[in-house]
């Protein structure tokens, strides 16, 4: 695969090359900085000045990416699959053509910036970087690049993180702006011209106030969502129903598109999670059911997953604003905590935004959230509970691990509703 820039790489697709893999070695190398700065109040001697190596960092995940693209070559030879390197098309319902090699345009955006595909792969630190962009790459990508030093501002269009719960966005992106991260708020980007000194030179426009902006950066990244290349399918002249707006393939539970024995899956998919995990699972169960091995259906019901922020964000179920929307306000009850991760006492860490909330009542939880360390880590293990139908009860019966960040998740006790303080207290 190739990205506009010219970045190229192998096997493994999005996640392993331009995703999840490279995204989270460099989200903990920025990890790595803040606990070089705990370190010292922990008692270890560490000089004043600490620099970050860009180089040192990206040959090393160039190396892990490319073993991995290599792992996958060698699980392919053992299954004796034959890995043909070609760019696929439909001819008609039952034929696969093979080639080989193979919105509206702002100014300078495509000669000038990068996207998220090219961050990765850069041999040389890209500098004083805007990101434009809010959705989860965007942040992550701020992040990080604030996390290993590097002065980072956001350009928000409208909110962060569409889709997610808003209060939770709300601390995450707090957190980074209390951290450093400069965030342009309600602006779009008009225009992006190289100066003589080869810096860009961007220009937008503060869509509250009207007003017009400039700064000049070393780097511009277009984080602003995937498109799907359905277009050069040939989707279209076998009948394959498109979303018109998305440019997604219209899919059923079984991964059927409207042309029976074509079907998609993953993020092509009209409604379905953009995340790796589902679109493994999902294919694999494919398999299985065309194979005649199996009949199950992929259950995309409460899939988990985590937003890799420097203050990290990991959810289960439904957002408060989704739960309302399809149970009412007095339908749901809220438990909610905010809590201080131990690790944070010692180093004098700002808390406020670690927080866990609960949409829990007589029913089944409809919805889990978490700010705070490996958010990840604790979500994984609460998800199991959701395919089990766990109930706020079956929560609070549980005993906590303690000291951990997991445990405040089994003691929310205070309802929103109250309006009394939910900041935890004792150990």
């Amino acid at each position: 695969a190739c990205s506009k820039e010219g970045t190229k790489w192998g096997l493994g697709g999005t996640c392993v090359n331009v995703g999840c893999i490279p995204k989270k070695l460099m989200h903990q190398a920025a990890l790595l900085g803040t606990a070089v700065k705990d370190a010292k109040k922990y008692g270890w001697q560490i000089p004043d000045t600490v620099s970050h190596d860009w180089p040192t960092m990206a040959e090393a995940v160039h190396n892990h990416v490319k073993s991995l693209n290599w792992g996958h070559r060698v699980q392919l030879q053992d299954k004796k699959v034959k890995y043909m390197n070609l760019k696929g098309s439909l001819v008609d319902e039952h034929t696969v053509r093979g080639l080989s090699k193979a919105g509206k345009e702002i100014p300078g955006a495509a000669e000038h910036g990068i996207t998220s595909d090219d961050i990765f792969w850069l041999k040389k630190s890209p500098g004083k970087t805007l990101v434009v962009g809010a959705s989860y790459v965007a942040l992550e990508c701020a992040g990080f690049l604030k996390g290993i030093g590097l002065d980072t501002t956001v350009m928000v269009r409208s909110i962060a993180l569409r889709g997610f719960d808003q209060q939770m966005a709300g601390l995450v992106t707090e957190y980074m702006e209390a951290h450093g991260t400069r965030f342009a708020w309600k602006s779009v980007p008009n225009r992006v011209d190289k100066v003589s000194s080869g810096a860009l030179q961007v220009t937008w426009t503060d869509t509250q106030t009207g007003s017009e902006h400039k700064d000049t950066f070393d780097s511009v990244l277009w984080a602003v969502g995937r498109a799907p290349e359905t277009k050069a399918l040939g989707l279209d002249k076998l009948g394959v129903q498109l979303n018109k707006q998305t440019g997604k393939i219209v899919v059923g539970p079984d991964e059927s598109t409207s042309v029976p024995n074509i079907y998609a899956f993953g993020d092509i998919g009209e409604g379905r999670p953009e995340l790796t995990p589902t679109a493994i699972k999902a294919g694999k169960l494919l398999a299985r059911r065309l194979a005649g091995q199996s009949t199950e259906l992929m259950n995309y019901d409460n899939v988990p997953t985590t937003v890799f922020t420097p203050l990290e964000y990991s959810c289960v179920g439904l957002s408060e604003e989704e739960a309302e929307k399809r149970h009412g306000k007095d339908g749901i009850e809220i438990y909610h905590a905010f809590y201080k991760p131990l690790e944070f006492t010692v180093a004098e860490r700002d808390a406020s935004q670690c927080y866990i909330k609960v949409r829990g009542g007589t029913g089944k939880i409809l919805g889990l959230h978490f700010t705070g360390p490996n958010a990840g880590e604790v979500a994984q293990g609460f998800a199991v509970g959701f395919q089990c139908g766990a109930t706020y009860s079956h929560l609070i019966q549980t005993v906590g691990i303690h000291p951990t960040c997991a445990e405040e998740m089994v003691k929310v006790h205070i309802t929103k509703r109250s309006g009394l303080d939910a900041t935890v207290t004792g150990c």
